[in-house]
């Protein structure tokens, strides 16, 4: 948590607030901005930096009060706490001498402008700073302004202070008495938008810092995305300052009032004191039948009495039932009886194929005989051998794909061994029946890094941990878990497994750190420099993509990190939250994987009335598991195969409405093995949709590859590493989406496991 050490209103609606921050005081520069987080259930806001102390470790934020975050922000007193300060995010501003800038700032404007315009002047330019607001009651900071401009100019609409006018009539005087090399605007997107078309009349360079929606800030969501000189770019980090002359700045301002209904309802139900509905919880539990260990009677059944034995059917929660909550986990586990009848159906074959196709290669047939014999916390052992995150893997992993693909029952014609489904149950009853024999490793005294808490990240930590490792995870978010947590739906991994697995991970000694971004809060190098060894990066997914078609930037149109993080990460749709959530009747979600089945499911318990799969394949190609789409379909989800949006048409309020969408065929399979979908000619269709969720892929996360110097990076951004996950930099290894480009949970705790091992073989070798 961090305190607020001052707090001033400098006019009724707006506020300083100097908080300590250590580290974010310690690298922000002008221009950059951080997000806070007023309590647990708080929105993630961001604010540009208006000052900062490294001296007093502190920060200044300058805000106002537009909403109901900003209002609960504005009731914290000095002393109290915010829950989370996260920064410094975004590129500082490019300053430097150009001889003449001018400064306009409108509003709270002014409070991104001061040190700017500080900056500016300790380079040697002349300053001209043109200072905007409707009143006199609403400029702030000109005292302050004035100290580092060679002239101030204040405009206010009502003549009350300074001249009577808009802000462009003091820009244009400046720039028609004298020459002007460059404009810096910072303020409300109107201002701006008309800041620049004066400043283009006269050729004058333009720069604008952007105040999007963010939802992470840190290249996740896409929240933020604007189109600059035509092509989409992110906020949070190629901006904030972009070429206010390239800018759309009309698309950027029906952007910004994509949740300007759900702030409003938020804020008058607070006024009015009105408590909100009770949510439903926000961790969801895992309704697995666990019964308590018993005396299992040896099996002595032959080979073919074994193979017999039909495959067990995993209890589900009716359809019916399950679309009333995202909360309650579909599939709910097995009874004891299930999972030692499944264990008799294992051969425990002299050459286990199975342990070939786990990427973490579990000794399957091991865990399953010490299972079948009624050890299950035996079992659990064999199995933590190899996996750190077994509840999880026994939830998400595609099995069917990998270890029960090779399974020898397949072979004879016969349903594989349900391992993924025992592997849950060992899990689980290990999770419900915690040993008290638990030993913490050996230190060797040396710390190592780990950059994110994903699959790859918790994976790698628990190895090493396991090797005698002081390991500590830095996790930019505020909660523990990576995709695990933003990006998969409770409805399938419940957020109280995903715990129960990071509390095994501390009782072996792996510290957390949540708020933390390497790359921008803390560098690598100050990584070493505080005597870390070594560093894993498994950062994940970066930028999500999108197709690049007419209308996509639409109010109504999300990536699936956007509306996943707003659901699981942010809790948004339970009223006691303050995250806003967009809802649809008819959603269409863009897409064929696990992602867009998890985002279409979650939508269709939201409340769609029609809830739908757009995939430009059939339904053979999709790369979703078989489970996802079965338990898709029991659920009332449309599936639009073989069409492909090319076009998305806005109502009277600018928010989407209708998906034009191409008709497809398959050709000839591509790389991938897959047939390639062909356009038919002149075939299109278009539908109904209110709500489009796109989740057409991610590029790795841009953060670490671009702030450390002398790493190869491939040319699609990821992070360029050897067989044992090591990249160009020595004691630097990398795991998941920042390697592969996109991973799945399984693969990610793969390469976390062959990057332990040789980091460790690296270490003892120096």
């Amino acid at each position: 948590m961090y305190k607020i050490v001052r707090k001033v209103s400098l006019n009724p609606t707006v506020t300083l607030m100097e908080i300590e921050a250590p580290f974010v005081a310690n690298k922000c520069e002008a221009g950059q901005f951080i997000i806070v987080r007023v309590d647990e259930d708080g929105e993630r806001v961001p604010l540009t930096i208006a000052d900062y102390d490294r001296d007093k470790k502190t920060v200044t934020i300058i805000y106002q009060v537009v909403g109901y975050s900003t209002e609960l922000l504005s009731k914290k007193k000095v002393g109290e706490y915010v829950e989370d300060f996260v920064g410094p995010l975004g590129m500082p501003a490019p300053l430097h001498k150009c001889d003449h800038v001018v400064g306009v700032a409108g509003g709270v404007g002014a409070a991104p402008m001061l040190p700017i315009a500080e900056a500016l002047k300790k380079a040697g330019n002349r300053v001209i700073t043109v200072l905007a607001a409707r009143t006199a009651e609403l400029i702030i900071l000109q005292e302050q302004l004035a100290q580092w401009s060679d002239e101030l100019i204040i405009m206010t609409d009502d003549g009350s202070m300074g001249q009577k006018g808009v802000v462009t009539i003091g820009v244009e005087q400046v720039i028609q008495r004298e020459k002007v090399d460059k404009c810096i605007t910072i303020g409300p997107a109107i201002m701006m938008k008309f800041v620049a078309l004066t400043t283009k009349k006269y050729n004058v360079p333009t720069e604008a810092s952007l105040n999007t929606i963010m939802v992470d800030g840190t290249g996740m969501c896409g929240a933020c995305r604007v189109t600059v000189d035509g092509k989409t770019k992110f906020v949070c980090v190629d901006g904030p300052e972009f070429d206010a002359h390239a800018v759309d700045f009309d698309e950027m301002l029906s952007r910004l009032r994509s949740y300007k209904n759900e702030e409003m309802e938020a804020m008058e139900a607070y006024r009015k004191n009105d408590t909100p509905i009770k949510g439903e919880p926000t961790k969801g539990e895992s309704e697995n039948l666990l019964l308590a260990h018993a005396i299992v009677e040896p099996f002595t059944g032959t080979a073919k009495e074994r193979v017999a034995i039909p495959r067990v059917q995993m209890p589900e929660l009716a359809p019916e039932v399950r679309i009333q909550s995202i909360h309650k986990e579909v599939n709910k586990g097995l009874t004891f009886e299930q999972a030692i009848t499944e264990a008799h159906r294992c051969l425990n074959c002299k050459n286990p194929t199975c342990v070939q196709g786990c990427p973490v290669n579990i000794n399957i047939p091991s865990f399953i005989k010490t299972l079948e014999k009624g050890d299950i916390l035996g079992a659990a052992n064999v199995i933590k051998e190899s996996s750190s995150l077994p509840a999880v893997c026994g939830r998400v992993c595609p099995q069917e794909k990998q270890c029960e693909a090779k399974c020898i029952h397949l072979r004879m014609g016969k349903q594989p061994v349900a391992i993924g489904y025992l592997e849950r149950f060992v899990a689980d009853y290990a999770n419900a029946h915690p040993s008290n024999n638990s030993i913490t490793p050996q230190s060797n005294g040396q710390k190592i890094a780990v950059v994110g808490s994903g699959p790859a990240g918790l994976t790698f930590a628990g190895d090493m941990a396991k090797y005698g490792y002081e390991i500590h995870v830095f996790e930019a978010l505020h909660e523990i878990g990576g995709v695990l947590k933003y990006g998969i739906p409770e409805f399938r991994l419940p957020n109280s497994i995903v715990d129960k697995e990071i509390d095994g991970l501390r009782a072996l000694g792996v510290q957390f750190h949540t708020d933390t971004i390497i790359g921008k809060t803390i560098s690598v190098n100050e990584l070493q420099e505080q005597g870390f060894k070594a560093v894993f990066v498994g950062s994940g997914a970066g930028l999500p993509r999108f197709m690049n078609i007419p209308g996509e930037n639409l109010n109504g149109v999300l990536s699936c990190n956007e509306y996943l993080t707003r659901v699981n990460l942010m809790d948004a749709s339970n009223p006691q939250t303050d995250t806003p959530l967009l809802y649809g009747k008819n959603v269409a979600v863009i897409g064929g994987g696990n992602t867009a089945m998890d985002a279409v499911r979650t939508a269709k318990r939201l409340g769609a009335e029609h809830a739908m799969i757009i995939y430009r394949r059939s339904e053979e190609e999709m790369p979703a598991r078989i489970e996802e789409i079965h338990h898709a379909k029991q659920e009332g989800i449309e599936f639009l195969t073989l069409h492909n949006p090319i076009e998305y048409h806005a109502d009277e309020q600018g928010r989407v409405c209708e998906a034009v969408l191409q008709v497809m065929t398959l050709g000839e399979p591509d790389e991938s093995g897959r047939r390639c979908p062909v356009v038919v000619k002149g075939e299109t269709k278009t539908i109904p949709v209110d709500l489009v969720i796109v989740s057409v892929g991610v590029s790795p996360n841009p953060l670490i590859p671009s702030a450390v110097e002398g790493l190869e990076i491939s040319p699609k951004g990821t992070i360029v590493v050897n067989e044992g996950m090591q990249s160009s930099i020595p004691t630097l290894f990398a795991g998941g989406d920042i390697v592969r480009g996109g991973a799945t949970v399984i693969l990610a705790m793969s390469d976390g496991r062959k990057a332990a091992a040789a980091m460790k073989e690296y270490l003892e070798g120096k």
